[in-house]
């Protein structure tokens, strides 16, 4: 098994992982959030056009101002869309993020699993030795108490 300082310059390590992908998915995360947020405020922005073209066509339009109310509804639709990649993306991001994390997290468990075995190990060995220097002392003591 490795010595205890190397273990414990390993978990170091792999907490400073552990910190840096956690770091990455909350910004992750963020991004997740800000898309949704813009896709709401878009799509909300959508229906209040909309709802205004229809009052506007029930109140009686020219040609001209219906054309631009459409293109301008077309121009919503098309960032409507590319901000639903756009979440998507993130989402997928932070989905890679939190697997990074989940795997760093992993490696700093077993780090940790690894170096409590040898901190076990090590007191095991020490109560060893421990009793054989008693039973040697005993069995000198007794040995003396017979001569």
């Amino acid at each position: 098994m490795a010595t205890v300082s190397a273990l414990d310059t390993l978990i170091d390590l792999a907490q400073r992982d552990v910190d840096a992908a956690a770091k990455r998915l909350g910004a992750a995360l963020q991004q997740v959030d800000a898309a949704q947020q813009k896709l709401h405020m878009l799509l909300g922005y959508r229906d209040e056009y909309s709802a205004k073209l229809e009052a506007a066509q029930k109140n009686g339009m020219t040609p001209l101002a219906y054309h631009n109310f459409v293109a301008f509804l077309a121009k919503l639709d098309n960032a409507v869309a590319g901000q639903r990649e756009v979440l998507k993306h993130a989402q997928y991001k932070s989905g890679v993020e939190k697997q990074a994390w989940q795997a760093s997290e992993r490696k700093r468990l077993s780090y940790r699993t690894l170096s409590e075995r040898a901190a076990q190990e090590a007191l095991k060995l020490d109560n060893q030795r421990d009793q054989k220097l008693m039973d040697a002392h005993a069995a000198r003591s007794a040995h003396y108490k017979n001569i």
